[in-house]
């Protein structure tokens, strides 16, 4: 009989674990929730595109709160992936504006080409579709995100393919910001 290990229980990495260090001095010493959303984003890009009960329990463990507190976050916000996914998660807009600009055609369209099914994966492991509220893009529906980009006016197949054909030709993942020598201005007061 083979002897069995004990599951790992996940660490973040030491740039990670400065990254989070950072953040919490913008928060009083007894307010470290505050912090919970953007540890929740490390966490997520850490543990390859999601958070798995382990990885919430080690942000609770981390900010020193209970773990429903990160679960009942991590579950309300669609921007927190609770199952695996795959490289690249394309949310689609799915309210007023973008459904009177053809989002449904451009879900079926996506589901079609890609092979996932909206709240699945691609069998490839490419491409995780969900639908989310408004985007607040509205002028330029129908639009997907993909991270922290808008693909927008995704009104024609031609513009579904070119913004498909892009993502594939992605060879590495984005860099983390805490893994940028120089953050941008927009990240340096996150």
């Amino acid at each position: 009989m083979e002897p069995t290990t004990a599951p790992t229980k996940p660490q973040f990495s030491p740039a990670a674990q400065a990254e989070i260090k950072r953040l919490l001095t913008h928060y009083p010493e007894d307010k470290s929730k505050s912090a919970l959303l953007p540890i929740l984003h490390i966490a997520q890009a850490e543990f390859g595109g999601w958070v798995s009960p382990e990885v919430q329990d080690l942000v609770a463990e981390t900010l020193k709160i209970k773990p429903i507190e990160v679960y009942e976050v991590s579950s309300f916000y669609t921007q927190y992936n609770l199952k695996p996914v795959g490289k690249h998660v394309l949310e689609i807009c799915r309210t007023g504006p973008c459904m009177l600009r053809g989002s449904d055609e451009l879900t079926e369209h996506l589901e079609r080409i890609t092979g996932a099914k909206v709240g699945g994966t691609s069998p490839d492991g490419t491409f995780t579709l969900k639908e989310v509220e408004c985007l607040a893009a509205c002028g330029f529906a129908p639009i997907v995100q993909v991270r922290e980009k808008y693909y927008e006016q995704l009104d024609t197949p031609e513009a579904v393919d070119a913004m498909l054909n892009e993502l594939k030709s992605l060879v590495h993942r984005p860099i983390l910001p805490w893994e940028e020598t120089e953050l941008p201005n927009s990240l340096k007061n996150y």
